[in-house]
């Protein structure tokens, strides 16, 4: 892993290391399961920041943000927060979506389902969007006469 060159880097870095090891039982239970949503050519990284803001679970493939949700989201104040990160990241590319805590716990199969439908709708959405470059063959050619033969 390259190291953080600025001290905003090594912050950013030291602050996912410790959302990381603090997670919610929430967290924790969703992250034991996100592995069972079977879409090929995704990956959710945990407690990663975009910008200004850690997000819960991101997958950078999809554009997708999940949070989840305790008690204290409710306040006021805090729906405004999260509501300026939600302007901060659909901007920048990505969907932002939430479940309450209480849902992981006592819901999880629904919320599996409902982030896998909406993994392959980003899908086809970026598909639609997205200019298709497909990779190269390493080799298109076939190799010149006698290469890799011993004389």
């Amino acid at each position: 892993m390259k190291k953080p060159s600025s001290p905003i880097d090594r912050f950013k870095l030291a602050n996912s290391r410790r959302l990381r090891a603090t997670m919610t039982d929430a967290e924790q239970k969703l992250w034991r399961h996100l592995w069972r949503i079977p879409i090929e050519g995704t990956h959710f990284r945990r407690q990663v920041p975009i910008g200004r803001y850690f997000a819960d679970f991101v997958c950078h493939q999809t554009g997708l943000v999940i949070e989840l949700d305790g008690s204290q989201h409710a306040e006021e104040s805090a729906r405004r927060y999260d509501e300026e990160r939600t302007a901060f990241l659909q901007p920048s590319g990505y969907r932002v979506i939430r479940f309450w805590n209480a849902e992981v716990q006592e819901e999880l199969d629904a919320v599996l389902d409902t982030i896998f439908a909406i993994v392959q709708q980003q899908q086809i959405l970026l598909a639609e969007t997205s200019p298709v470059h497909p990779t190269p063959a390493l080799r298109a050619d076939p190799p010149p006469q006698g290469e890799g033969e011993e004389p």
